[in-house]
């Protein structure tokens, strides 16, 4: 279902993977090659910032979209307006749910190549969106770093509901303290209320969620001037993450719109320095 990604092979030795997910519509050899050869400095390039890092760019499988007439194109998940997010937000569970198993899948390889302490996961746009479920529905070890350019968070009002108060309202309309834990211990700690919720509504089987996004330092950057997706649905991503326990750090760009830019890889590399304790050679 998905096709092979992208690899592209470190400078000097691999010590390091980054796993990073192209948007809506686009692919991995579109994205990727012109991610890594943005300059950054006078010196670097995106991709000579880290010369001991493999890059792997996964494409996303074919989808039939609902909002363009049902055009099959490459997604990660098929969503519905986000002038409205969340509505119609069954049309993203089958989507999400196999491509975090996707993007766990690859977690594992490249944790088995170089450690968890060595590897970052990203995207742009619904990429991002993509990564952040993938981030927290994951079990294993905590990853290096995890970073989402242009992005919103799927499900977003229904965790930050369970994780800012502890309840939501069911389908019924009546409120109900939700995800009581079998022990003597009561009802689960909030973040783990709202990613348990996530991950029975994707129906990813897990006994409990690990919560290893919140030892996961993430960089979130977003154009003030994003046209496609608001700057708003990065700012209350940044909120229900931080109501999950998640480490954020949160920069917006004037003058940009929905993509990247130099100023916002180079704001990416000084925290992932400052965050990893990476030897370049």
């Amino acid at each position: 279902m998905y096709p092979d990604p992208l690899i592209i092979p470190p400078l000097q030795v691999h010590k390091q993977t980054f796993i990073i997910l192209h948007g809506r519509g686009s692919n991995a050899s579109t994205f990727g090659p012109p991610l890594l050869n943005t300059q950054v400095s006078e010196m670097h390039t995106f991709q000579s910032s880290f010369p001991n890092a493999r890059f792997v760019f996964p494409t996303a499988s074919k989808r039939r979209a609902q909002i363009f007439n049902r055009s099959v194109i490459h997604q990660w998940f098929d969503n519905w307006s986000l002038q409205t997010p969340d509505e119609r937000t069954e049309l993203q569970i089958e989507g999400l749910r196999e491509t975090s198993r996707y993007i766990h899948t690859l977690l594992r390889g490249a944790i088995e190549d170089v450690g968890a302490e060595n590897v970052v996961l990203g995207g742009l746009s619904q990429g991002c969106a993509a990564s952040l479920i993938a981030l927290l529905t994951w079990n294993g070890e905590p990853i290096a770093a995890a970073f989402g350019m242009c992005g919103w968070l799927p499900f977003r009002m229904q965790m930050e509901e369970i994780a800012g108060s502890g309840r939501l309202d069911d389908r019924d309309g009546a409120e109900n303290d939700l995800f009581e834990s079998d022990g003597e211990a009561g009802v689960q700690d909030l973040p783990t209320q709202g990613t348990t919720f996530l991950l029975e509504e994707l129906e990813l089987p897990a006994k409990a969620p690990s919560l290893s996004f919140q030892q996961t330092p993430l960089f979130l950057g977003h154009g003030v001037e994003d046209e496609k997706v608001a700057v708003g649905l990065g700012q209350e991503a940044v909120s229900c993450l931080k109501h999950l326990g998640a480490s954020i750090e949160w920069r917006k760009y004037e003058g940009l719109c929905h993509w990247y830019s130099g100023a916002m890889l180079c704001d990416l590399v000084d925290t992932l320095t400052r965050w990893t304790t990476w030897e370049q050679n």
